[in-house]
């Protein structure tokens, strides 16, 4: 299931209202009878679940997770990095870069709870319906449901928002390749019908579709040009959210103010989340400057992803006099692999023994002792983390799986457990290297002169990593003299956001640090990420450029399980195979989101389990708290 944008996303559900009109057929709207016995005969559902029953009934208070009683107002400033100068989240990926904080004006059919894996609740869905073969899922739109210029949103908004984002985001189009037809089937119903039966996920993944306003995007702006959403723009958007955009200085600074009229202030799920009335974001060029932003109180919130930093940066006098709180969060609702990343439509990068060669030549126990403080795990999955992840040997259904490809992966995976090189001390990396070394004469490259050349052309092996960050470029430049010894020419080359986006959107790079967040229910999305089809699709997150028939035989397995333990095995299959390709030469990670805040704010004493610190979204403005250090 898809990863959205939204860190936290907004919790809010729906009851079961009362039946609305039904629909003849494609296109057209039945008389009153008719339309009333067609929509009772549906099976209507105040929300979702992939596998299993909905945590919370039909007509629940609350969330658990939330404070039905949280203080409203109060301002929160955020830390965002790079730029911005787009509004637009059709061409999100594609062109430019979008604005933070777009999705709090932004609505979908469904969202979330934070405590459930896999589950969706109505968001401007009050209702949702499925056939028992999953193969098609028919919505039906809240009847308050409103834009910020107070009309109603309708199912042409909904067919307009599918269709736009399906044509122009690589992503989108991915997602939703298997919807064939979206069609209005009475006043406030939307029906999507798929290719076949079987998929299991995608009565919710349509589900998660950003609405936008139609009559909005096909009318004129203040001077009176046609708008296009197939273009940038920094146009404040029309939205439907409980926030609207209020002020902005382009690439540098967003606020956003809570909405009076929202129209789903009352919802049952909405109670207790979004309590802040103004959230702000500030850009910052890298995390140094962000840093010293935060210990001079000009932002309120940092995540730290630097175990430097957290290690050796924050003792100063507003943590000393408890004026800054640090808290960690556990990380329990994804799986995540960070690695340096191979662009392998580039002929060097096409020999799997090239890519293994350049795992051997990296010490981690040597990085992780010297510049991390120890803090970091090697990652030894995709899927790290999780239950999903592959271990051991494959057996049982996962071992079955595997079998209907063998003839299309390497034989190793079936009597070999993979694992990473160890290095840390002088032995291991001397070892390391002979074999890194080994690989390389396999896949045809010899020592000449002390340069790693083409043993038949005679071209050096040369290496360009491209990084948009210092924090980035510290490790790399750690991993740098490592394969110098190697005999390769390695170049570090860092770039301004902008650049390092344009060059991805082009594939032209050799090497950059990627990572792929995982969700719990893995599903449409790995098309996206590992495809044949998406590694050619530019903004695709098949950053690697991975065709593989295998894969995408697994992709699919993936896509249509039946039960969450044939999920499991499928996602562990394709898990080792992406292993033992290795596309990639992992990184680390660490279980916990590291976190700072001026002690000004409050949260619920229950957290929500899948939520990681679920900031601002169940968080609130302490009155008391902030007098009381305004006073010390």
């Amino acid at each position: 299931m898809k990863l959205t944008r939204r860190s936290v996303l907004r919790a809010t559900a729906a009851t079961l209202a009362a039946p609305a009109l039904g629909a003849l057929g494609a296109g057209s709207v039945a008389g009153p009878a008719a339309a009333q016995a067609s929509s009772t005969a549906k099976n209507w559902k105040h929300g979702l679940s992939l596998f299993g029953q909905l945590k919370y009934p039909e007509g629940f208070k609350s969330f658990d997770y939330v404070n039905p009683a949280a203080p409203q107002g109060g301002t929160v400033r955020q830390i965002a990095f790079g730029t911005f100068d787009n509004f637009n989240t059709v061409v999100a990926g594609v062109k430019g870069s979008v604005a933070m904080g777009t999705e709090l004006s932004v609505e979908t059919l469904t969202t979330s709870a934070l405590d459930e894996v896999s589950t969706e609740y109505g968001l401007l869905a009050e209702a949702v319906s499925n056939p028992d073969d999953f193969s098609s899922v028919t919505y039906r739109l809240r009847a308050n449901a409103r834009w910020h210029d107070g009309k109603p949103i309708t199912p042409d908004d909904v067919i307009f928002s599918f269709d736009v984002f399906r044509k122009n985001s690589p992503f989108y189009g991915a997602y939703y390749r298997h919807v064939v037809k979206i069609e209005k089937t009475a006043e406030r119903e939307i029906t999507f019908t798929f290719d076949g039966p079987g998929n299991r996920e995608l009565p919710q993944i349509v589900g998660q579709l950003p609405v936008l306003p139609k009559h909005y995007w096909e009318g004129t702006d203040k001077n009176g040009n046609k708008r296009d959403v197939t273009q940038t723009t920094l146009e404040p958007p029309l939205g439907s959210g409980p926030y609207r955009l209020k002020e902005f200085q382009p690439g540098r600074s967003l606020v956003y103010e809570k909405v009076a009229d929202y129209w789903g202030k009352d919802l049952n799920v909405m109670i207790g989340t979004r309590n802040f009335q103004t959230i702000r974001f500030e850009y910052f060029r890298d995390s140094t400057v962000a840093l010293e932003a935060f210990k001079g109180d000009q932002v309120d919130w940092r995540t730290e992803n630097s175990a430097k930093d957290w290690a050796t940066s924050y003792d100063f006098p507003a943590i000393r006099d408890k004026k800054v709180v640090r808290e960690e969060f556990p990380i329990t609702n994804l799986g995540v692999m960070q690695a340096f990343t191979f662009n392998i439509r580039r002929d060097k990068f096409k020999d799997p023994r090239v890519r293994r060669a350049f795992n051997f030549a990296f010490d981690f126990e040597e990085m992780n002792r010297t510049i991390f403080f120890g803090q970091y795990k090697r990652i030894g999955s995709y899927f790290e983390g999780t239950e999903l992840a592959a271990s051991g040997l494959p057996e049982g259904k996962e071992l079955a799986i595997l079998e209907t490809v063998r003839d299309k992966i390497p034989a190793d995976l079936f009597t070999k457990s993979y694992s990473n090189p160890v290095g840390g001390n002088p032995q291991a990396v001397r070892d390391n290297f002979r074999q890194a070394l080994g690989l390389f004469r396999e896949a045809g490259y010899e020592i000449k002169d002390t340069k790693l050349v083409n043993a038949k052309t005679g071209e050096p092996f040369s290496v360009e990593m491209l990084v948009d960050d210092p924090a980035t470029q510290r490790f790399v430049l750690f991993y740098k003299p490592s394969l110098e010894r190697l005999g390769m020419t390695v170049n570090v080359r860092v770039v301004d956001a902008a650049q390092y986006e344009n060059r991805l959107r082009q594939w032209d790079y050799d090497i950059i640090v990627a990572s792929w967040g995982q969700s719990l229910s893995p599903g449409n999305e790995q098309r996206d990420f590992w495809s044949s089809t998406a590694a050619d699709q530019p903004g695709s997150r098949n950053l690697i450029g991975i065709k593989n028939p295998a894969i995408d035989t697994l992709i699919e397995r993936v896509i249509f399980t039946k039960d969450r333990d044939d999920l499991v095995a499928a996602t562990k299959a394709l898990d080792r195979v992406l292993l033992w390709n290795y596309y990639v030469v992992p990184q680390w990670n660490y279980p916990f989101v590291r976190t700072a805040r001026w002690d000004r704010f409050g949260h619920p004493e229950t957290m929500p389990k899948y939520g990681r610190s679920a900031f601002p979204t169940v968080w609130w403005w302490d009155a008391d708290k902030a007098a009381k250090a305004q006073r010390s």
